[in-house]
């Protein structure tokens, strides 16, 4: 099968990432869904999903400590494309896990943190799906520079399709411009990435676009990307 997706990933370099989605549905519905932290490149999906296959079911990982801002677009995405984005919860509240580890864990172990309110709740969300969207770039980070159009996430058993692996940050902000698609306040205040509250400031000119996030950890990812 590994062999196989790597073809098809081949084969899909030069496509669209319309073309891209389309394969997917075509390969893996009604067993393909998506995760959203509703960002740009999120979001931008989510237009050509509406478009494509509106049917898909969409989930995203309320960890808790989301910015009111970006728990808004999940409204907006109802409104603009009637898809009711799904939120998927940690075992315990904010109050009951801080409670647990004697206040914000996040403070010092943001790995963990990660681990127990995002890895854990996509591992439960993922079962019983073939594939799913992942709206990473390339041009991101190192981390996500070889990423495959189409890959098998050993993580998380399942196929992983990341439609805008060539895509650009241009690329993303003119489709979001040219088609008016809804997106987080919050880019427009200095956050390029946005995560979860604490954990997420704003990035200084020169910096990455990731630099915002667990800033003062040696840490640029939650884990869901990683291998």
């Amino acid at each position: 099968m590994l062999e196989e997706l790597a073809r098809e990933s081949q084969q899909l370099e030069s496509a669209t990432p319309q073309e891209i989605l389309r394969w997917a549905v075509d390969r893996f519905a009604p067993k393909f869904t998506m995760a959203t932290a509703f960002g740009p490149e999120g979001m931008t999906i989510i237009h050509m999903l509406a478009e494509i296959a509106p049917e898909t079911p969409i989930f995203n990982l309320e960890t808790g400590y989301q910015f009111e801002e970006t728990l808004a677009l999940r409204e907006k995405v109802k409104q603009r494309y009637g898809i009711e984005v799904e939120f998927k919860y940690p075992e315990l509240s904010v109050e009951q896990y801080e409670q647990l580890h004697g206040g914000p864990l996040y403070k010092t172990d943001p790995n963990r943190c990660c681990y127990d309110r995002k890895i854990r709740v996509l591992h439960e969300a993922a079962r019983g799906w073939h594939a799913w969207a992942s709206a990473i770039r390339r041009d991101q980070s190192p981390d996500r520079a070889k990423a495959p159009i189409v890959g098998w996430d050993r993580k998380f058993q399942l196929v992983k399709v990341s439609p805008l692996a060539n895509w650009t940050k241009k690329d993303v902000w003119g489709l979001i411009s040219k088609e008016d698609i809804p997106y987080n306040e919050l880019h427009d205040k200095g956050y390029p990435s946005v995560g979860c509250q604490p954990c997420t400031r704003v990035v200084q000119i020169g910096e990455d676009e990731r630099a915002g996030r667990w800033s003062g950890f040696q840490k640029t990812e939650c884990g869901l990307h990683t291998s």
